[in-house]
């Protein structure tokens, strides 16, 4: 139900769609009725103007017949950032003035700003500045203030700064000078480095020590030593006065060293737990962090620390990890008794769901676990899944579509922004293009969106709808949601790899979304988030192409390669997609150690029971997507369950089993689900039995 203000958030949003439409069917231009071959010679004159401009050529002249074409107002942005250091203010003033409000015409305001303030020239510089340009700007604004010789006031000036965990090297001379002139007091100091510990910014602690004097120094500086070298701290800790700030520094570095640690950490509680005098505060996240990470480390007591632990040092956390405990021990009266300790709002996630039955089945209560199974299994999830296979009934899924409508398509491509994103899209600027799409989608209202969304799918660009639809929550359109993008190329590649399509698809969609241009911070690149060095050894190994990091954002390129590498992933783990998808997220050499120590888990146990969040979230999303997958491509899926083969088992691809029927037991289109699941609405159930 939509409340007044959303109502009239809904109504402003179409309001601004209908003033545009307004001005662009004015402003509607014979570029978007643009012969093909016309078109095609616009990009390419664009492309290399575009060149020139960047790297300090005449463009102009390149430029001839431009004029109308959307991206024309980037060619002299273009050139005036790269000449920015001999540029005129008043050429620079021009262009903002002309196209105000574009985002060429942000970048170029903020370039002129960093020049400027490189300069020093803060006269110029107060006549570009605008607030609301990120905080490097913000603090060379305070330091033209400075230079103009007015105090500074923490307040106005550095309150919204000061709740920033790291601030970039122009907040240095603003924060010296603060501190000189008494602005910087021990309790605000204390109170940046608690957010900054809770952060884990070792580094910000550290310098925010240097604005305390004597002891309070010191003690600061263990706070970021905890952060950065645990063990060592905790070696030290028993010369340590039992003062306030170290019995915190003993502490975060307990919680730390528990990460990576934790019979070493529960070593050390031990010796210390004595020694200081603790807050009941601070011993219960000690106490949590210990019991956490010894489950994580499959310790033996997991469940019964984990069960012991006092109400107010419980987690989310530690609950969770107390069923996953007792159903990787196969304690299932355990499990049932972890399971009764969850919170409600835990109880509604489709893990415990599925568990909750999986235990009741395990204690012999069949007819409470067909009852759950079934319920569940109304879900177009991992678990929903998995809970139809339990209950012998057939998947649901209740796909939406959205009817074509022409003329909007072409109220939307009309639209300077769109139009602008949609060349950038043409001339495979994808960055660019993201930043024209973002801005200009923001302006639609819902239902423009929805159509907007769909029409970058239907252009081939695919992710803006898979981003889209998950970030709404309109999650029943299936097939933009889950496109059978490069379809033949996938296809190919997957059959010369020897492994299922669908669980190819299924790893691009989780990788990547279909964004051709992802690049990880760990350097990962492309659809299928390939290591440059990955990707080398197995194109020399295989034969493949490859031509350097950069090609890695050909398709043509990644997508053997990575279905190749997956190929060889499973050939390590028996062939089994689960196993070998947990090790293309987190390494084989992870994958492998937890195998050494829990293969004698079933794989839903196993898959329960990873230690990365990340991992275990991943491997759940990539049987779910290449049901999904399966699906789309045959209109019958191999059940998730079959994929999940037992350690140990090989797994053969080749071998088709009895394929899952698709039905939807929804009688109505799906409401609004939490973002990036893939749920579909609840409905009177089916009857089934369960699986023995």
């Amino acid at each position: 139900m939509h409340t007044t203000a959303s109502k009239h958030a809904d109504w402003r949003a179409r309001a601004r769609w209908l003033a545009g439409m307004t001005l662009a069917a004015i402003a509607s231009t014979a570029f978007a009725q643009a012969p093909a071959s016309t078109l095609q010679q616009q990009r390419d004159a664009f492309r290399a103007a575009y060149a020139a401009a960047t790297s300090g050529q005449d463009w102009r002249a390149l430029a001839k017949g431009l004029d109308g074409y959307p991206l024309y107002p980037y060619l002299e942005a273009a050139a005036l950032q790269q000449g920015i250091k001999t540029a005129t203010p008043a050429a620079v003033d021009a262009y903002l003035k002309r196209y105000a409000g574009l985002i060429p015409a942000d970048d170029l305001r903020k370039s002129e700003l960093n020049w400027l303030a490189q300069q020093k020239d803060w006269t110029t510089f107060r006549q570009f500045y605008q607030p609301g340009l990120g905080d490097a700007l913000t603090c060379a604004d305070l330091q033209a203030t400075l230079a103009q010789g007015k105090p500074l006031e923490f307040e106005r000036d550095l309150a919204a700064l000061w709740q920033q965990v790291s601030l970039p090297s122009a907040c240095d001379p603003v924060l010296a000078a603060a501190y000189a002139q008494g602005l910087l007091t021990p309790q605000r100091v204390w109170e940046r480095i608690e957010r900054a510990a809770d952060a884990g910014r070792a580094g910000t602690v550290a310098a925010s020590a240097a604005w305390l004097a004597g002891n309070d120094a010191s003690a600061a500086q263990r706070i970021a030593d905890a952060l950065g070298s645990p063990a060592d701290l905790l070696k030290q800790a028993s010369a340590f006065a039992d003062t306030m700030y170290n019995r915190e520094a003993v502490t975060r570095a307990l919680i730390r060293l528990a990460r990576r640690d934790s019979a070493q950490a529960q070593a050390d509680w031990q010796a210390l737990s004595q020694r200081f005098k603790f807050s009941d505060d601070q011993r219960h996240r000690v106490l949590a962090a210990l019991a956490l990470y010894n489950a994580v480390d499959f310790g033996p007591d997991a469940i019964g620390r984990l069960a012991a632990l006092p109400t107010a040092a419980q987690t989310d956390a530690t609950r969770e990890w107390r069923v996953r405990a007792a159903v990787a021990q196969g304690d299932w009266k355990a499990a049932a008794a972890a399971l009764a300790a969850l919170t409600p709002e835990q109880m509604q996630r489709d893990e415990w769901r599925y568990w909750q039955a999986r235990v009741a089945q395990k204690l012999g209560e069949d007819a409470a676990a067909l009852d759950d199974y079934t319920a569940l299994a109304q879900q177009a999830t991992f678990y929903g899944f998995l809970a139809a296979d339990q209950a012998n009934l057939p998947y649901s899924i209740c796909p939406a579509t959205l009817a074509a409508d022409p003329a909007v398509d072409r109220q939307i491509e009309s639209i300077p922004g769109f139009a602008r994103a949609f060349e950038f899209f043409a001339l495979d600027m994808l960055p660019q293009a993201r930043r024209e799409w973002n801005r200009a989608f923001a302006d639609l209202p819902p239902d423009r969106q929805k159509q907007a969304a769909a029409l970058a799918s239907a252009k081939g660009w695919y992710d803006r709808a898979v981003f889209a639809f998950g970030k709404s929550g309109d999650l029943a359109y299936y097939a933009l949601r889950f496109p059978l993008a490069d379809r033949q190329r996938v296809l190919k590649a997957a059959r010369d790899a020897g492994i299922d399509p669908a669980w190819a698809f299924a790893i691009i969609r989780a990788e990547t979304a279909w964004q051709t241009d992802a690049q990880s911070g760990a350097d990962a690149r492309g659809l299928m988030q390939l290591l440059p060095g990955t990707a080398k050894m197995v194109a020399r190994r295989s034969g493949l192409a490859y031509d350097g990091a950069a090609s890695l954002y050909d398709p043509a390129i990644n997508i053997p390669l990575g279905t190749q590498y997956l190929a060889n992933l499973a050939q390590r783990f028996d062939g089994s997609p689960w196993l070998a998808s947990a090790a293309y997220n987190a390494g084989p050499a992870n994958a492998r150690r937890w195998v050494d120590a829990r293969g004698n888990l079933d794989p839903e146990a196993f898959i329960l029971a990873i230690p990365f969040n990340e991992t275990r979230d991943y491997v759940t999303r990539v049987m779910s997507f290449a049901t999904i997958y399966g699906w789309r491509l045959h209109g019958e899926p191999v059940p998730v369950s079959s994929r999940l083969a037992a350690i140990g088992t090989p797994y053969d691809p080749a071998v088709d089993p009895e394929r899952k029927q698709v039905v939807c037991r929804a009688p109505s289109p799906p409401s609004v689900a939490p973002a990036g699941s893939t749920h579909a609405p609840p409905s009177p159930a089916s009857a089934g039995s369960v699986s023995p």
